[in-house]
């Protein structure tokens, strides 16, 4: 059973620690039974197993927990989704849950500095591993009744526009981006995540927004940002310290970052670490 929720879960987390960023290089795909380096054979895998994981990547995400459910039956995965850097917090404090992959490093070293001064067993040895790698575009409305053509008519009087929050990661690279393109105008609404933004886009609430390359979908337009005032954001992913099932959190992660797992992501646009 694959369950997903939009919102984060709402209970606190454990703390985190100093990120040490591995490239990404393992590689086990779930297959048939049998056993996967670094896991219990597949039947032997049982249980919830529960990822928090930033909102960007949902879709993603979706398809890869049911395959990662098809290969292990008797596992329930459920998704929480929503700003890394909440998610990040619910960590530290102490929210049950097994996986954590985050939008961003810094959201990453967030929560494993937390988990550190915590004095979570296992916390000193983490060692996250980026998976994959986003970057930014301007969403627009279909009707784009705005006219709006790129970033600098974010900059008119007569447009309005909304990015996320910039403690979360899409809310951060929005602001880099700005700031590159000397964009000065302050947009009217700041979101918890980049599907809010999408939201308030598609609902014609906004004339614009900035969001990732891999939220765009055909309810709004993408206007491409210029290469040399965007920025790319990198995903690291984590088997959390002390997780309710720890033989599962290694098998999903090592999924994550095994051929079939990368494929899946690239699928949804996502680019390289």
């Amino acid at each position: 059973m694959i369950t997903s929720h939009r919102p984060a879960l709402g209970a606190a987390l454990t703390a985190v620690l100093a990120l040490t960023l591995a490239a990404c290089g393992q590689s086990t795909a779930p297959g048939s039974p049998g056993t996967s380096p670094g896991t219990a054979p597949d039947d032997a895998l049982s249980g919830e197993l529960v990822v928090l994981a930033a909102a960007s990547l949902q879709d993603a995400f979706d398809e890869l927990g049911a395959a990662f459910h098809e290969a292990h039956p008797g596992v329930t995965v459920t998704f929480s989704y929503g700003g890394s850097s909440g998610l990040a917090e619910q960590i530290v404090a102490g929210a049950p849950a097994d996986v954590f992959a985050a939008a961003s490093t810094s959201t990453m070293e967030t929560a494993v500095h937390g988990l550190q001064d915590a004095g979570v067993a296992g916390a000193d040895a983490l060692s996250p591993t980026l998976f994959a790698s986003n970057s930014m575009v301007l969403a627009v409305p279909l009707a784009n009744e705005a006219g709006v053509q790129g970033l600098a008519d974010l900059e008119r009087d007569d447009v309005t526009f909304a990015v996320c929050e910039e403690a979360v990661p899409c809310g951060a690279a929005a602001v880099r981006v700005l700031q590159a393109a000397g964009v000065t105008a302050a947009p009217v609404t700041l979101e918890k995540d980049v599907t809010a933004v999408l939201i308030k886009v598609r609902d014609d609430e906004v004339d614009a927004g900035i969001v990732y390359v891999t939220d765009l979908d055909e309810s709004v337009t993408g206007i491409e940002v210029p290469a040399d005032v965007n920025t790319t954001t990198s995903y690291p992913i984590l088997a959390l310290p002390e997780a309710p099932h720890p033989e599962t959190a290694a098998a999903f992660t090592d999924f994550v970052l095994s051929a079939e797992g990368l494929a899946v992501l690239a699928s949804h646009g996502f680019a390289a670490p």
